[in-house]
């Protein structure tokens, strides 16, 4: 059966390129697994897949088993005794790990696109999971067509209806944009797909509003800020907040931790850390990404992000 143990699906849409919807879909993720959940990832850009590179699996390949395909691990859950669950699992699938070279490109017409999407929606084996996040490619096309259409076939928007049977909910989606107006008329268009697919949509994020300091953490407004709540409200759709852009995040998903700005530690350093200064280069931190994420300025951002979606999905409410 398609997608079965999917309790709840999210899609992550944006109407414009280079917003950060992968980034917004994968803390999203790490925020909901730090809530207890258990998470998957479906990428269907398929033309400019990134969430292997995001989660630092890029040469990760694909097992094939009697259910589908197995979707990668990136973290395994942690359960402190029988009932609680500290840290939820994520795993995650995209048209990366099929390549044979991360920078082969994907030269594809329109129906091997959309039976592509289709294929990752039947033959991919998620088990038990709380939250399916698709991270979509921009604007509104083929594969949005295509998601549109199975995903309103093989699941129910209803919470009655999903808890009654074993279909997933389609809980709804998150709409992802920056502060400037080209950016945020490009998104008034994916919320009419929404209307137009009767896929409710459970608010708007506005990336890259403002810049915080990886020394204090401390925001400033180098471009412009408050277009996606302005754009939310003319529209009556739900603004879930904004979000800065983080350094540190940047340098997590790199795997690496950056020598702190005005260290006034002396020449030898802290005992058994070798810094930037020293050697010139930077030290590896090989804790999964998910414990890194903790580090993040904007963790307790995606953590209320995180709060509100399960009150709304698991209270029930988003706005069609």
């Amino acid at each position: 059966m398609p997608l079965e143990g999917v309790k709840n699906v999210i899609l992550v849409l944006s109407g414009k390129g280079g917003v950060g919807k992968s980034s917004v879909t994968l803390q999203l993720a790490l925020s909901l697994s730090l809530q207890g959940k258990s998470v998957g990832i479906l990428d269907v850009d398929l033309t400019g897949p990134s969430i292997p590179r995001l989660v630092g699996l890029e040469d990760a390949k694909i097992t094939q088993a009697p259910g589908g395909w197995l979707p990668v691990v990136v973290h395994d859950a942690v359960t402190e005794g029988a009932e609680t669950t500290k840290r939820g699992s994520l795993r995650c699938m995209s048209l990366g790990f099929l390549l044979r070279d991360r920078g082969d490109a994907v030269i594809w017409r329109g129906p091997k696109k959309t039976a592509m999407v289709r294929q990752f929606l039947t033959d991919v084996y998620w088990g038990e999971t709380d939250y399916l996040l698709i991270d979509t490619p921009p604007g509104t096309s083929d594969e949005h067509i295509a998601l549109a259409e199975e995903l309103l076939t093989m699941s129910t928007t209803s919470v009655e209806a999903a808890s009654s049977s074993s279909l997933p909910r389609l809980a709804g989606a998150v709409l992802v944009t920056t502060p400037q107006a080209i950016s945020t008329s490009d998104v008034r268009k994916e919320a009419n797909f929404c209307v137009k697919t009767r896929i409710p949509v459970l608010g708007v994020i506005e990336n890259m509003s403002g810049y915080a300091c990886p020394c204090c953490g401390e925001v400033s407004n180098v471009f412009s800020s408050g277009g996606g709540r302005v754009m939310s409200e003319e529209m009556g759709l739900p603004f879930l907040g904004a979000v800065p852009v983080d350094v540190k995040f940047g340098e997590i998903v790199e795997g690496k931790i950056p020598q702190d700005i005005g260290d006034d530690s002396d020449e030898e350093g802290d005992e058994g850390v070798v810094t930037e200064a020293q050697n010139g280069t930077v030290e590896e931190d090989h804790r999964p990404l998910v414990e890194r994420y903790r580090d993040c300025w904007s963790l307790p951002i995606f953590e209320g992000f995180a709060k509100t979606l399960l009150g709304k999905i698991e209270g029930g409410g988003a706005t069609a």
